[in-house]
């Protein structure tokens, strides 16, 4: 598989304004941490009337300094939020009612949970949640294929479920671009967490990315992905990598998620371990789904699975 295609070298100027390309600006929020890298970048797509694309958290001095980012006399005809975690959703309402334009989503993130998830979400037995913001609500829904589009610029919404269920990219056909949210991006791979995300979702989206051919991705966290391809690859072997690796420890004798992780992830900062248990687990739920592991008992998250 190779060393990560990832590009951690990023220190972005907080509340600033950063011309990306011709048509396109982006602020950075001042949110960082080990799930937000750098911080939340909040993408502006045009110029006289433009697209917000995820505002961020809720942080009145991100959100001011997003407005001052704006030309005078500049209108902002929609603001998109790529999916209903709090550091890209939180702030949306108030940005909007701030420019007075309307936020534009797929949905909730519990609404659009593929039927597994739902069902384990029900039995409450898979925890998850981390981040999740619950009382998200958009002004209109966006649906796989539909278009916004202003003045030399034209965004159209793929359904790309995986990180979260109601997780939209968004292609920008004059760019060749796609803003990724956290799908992809290029300083690591995007936790996945049961039953908001879902392994085999994220694997078609990757999937479905590799079908197209942008030339530059844009990410809601660190810089733009410049190779694609390259990355989409990588994140598609890992995940098969990662498969390998769980199933090899499981011939060894069942083991916890804690186990699991504590094997794997060895020589990886224990502040990470948390994250890294619930991928370990998203492996897990697939695997069990498609009758390769079995826990021992009830489906949990803190059950010993074992070897079919």
């Amino acid at each position: 598989m190779g060393e990560p295609p990832f590009d951690r070298d990023h220190a972005p100027a907080y509340g600033v304004v950063e011309r990306l390309a011709p048509g396109l600006r982006v602020v950075t929020a001042r949110n960082p941490g080990p799930m937000t890298f750098t911080g939340t970048r909040s993408y502006i797509l045009g110029s006289g009337e433009v697209a917000v694309i995820d505002p961020g958290p809720a942080d009145p001095a991100h959100l001011r300094a997003l407005e001052a980012a704006l030309a005078p006399g500049e209108r902002v005809r929609a603001v998109l939020v790529s999916h209903s975690h709090r550091d890209h959703s939180a702030g949306a309402a108030a940005f909007a009612s701030r420019v007075k334009a309307p936020v534009l989503a797929h949905g909730d993130a519990a609404g659009v949970r593929s039927a597994a998830m739902a069902r384990l979400a029900a039995a409450g037995i898979l925890g998850g949640g981390e981040g999740v913001d619950g009382d998200f609500r958009p002004d209109v829904r966006l649906g796989e294929g539909e278009r916004v589009a202003g003045p030399g610029w034209t965004l159209t919404a793929l359904h790309t479920p995986g990180h979260l269920g109601d997780h939209l990219c968004f292609a920008w056909a004059e760019g060749d671009a796609i803003f990724s949210g956290d799908m992809v991006m290029g300083w690591a791979t995007t936790m996945i967490s049961p039953p908001d995300g879902d392994l085999a979702d994220f694997r078609a989206s990757v999937a479905r990315l590799q079908a197209r051919g942008e030339a530059v991705y844009y990410p809601g966290h660190g810089k733009p992905v410049t190779d694609p391809r390259r990355l989409l690859a990588w994140l598609l072997a890992h995940r098969a990598e990662r498969e390998a690796e769980i199933l090899a420890r499981l011939a060894a004798g069942p083991a916890t998620v804690a186990e699991l992780t504590a094997a794997i992830y060895a020589a990886v900062d224990r502040v990470m371990w948390p994250a890294a248990g619930r991928n370990v687990l998203a492996h897990l739920v697939d695997l069990a789904g498609r009758g390769l592991v079995r826990p021992e008992g009830r489906l949990s998250a803190e059950a010993r699975f074992g070897l079919v």
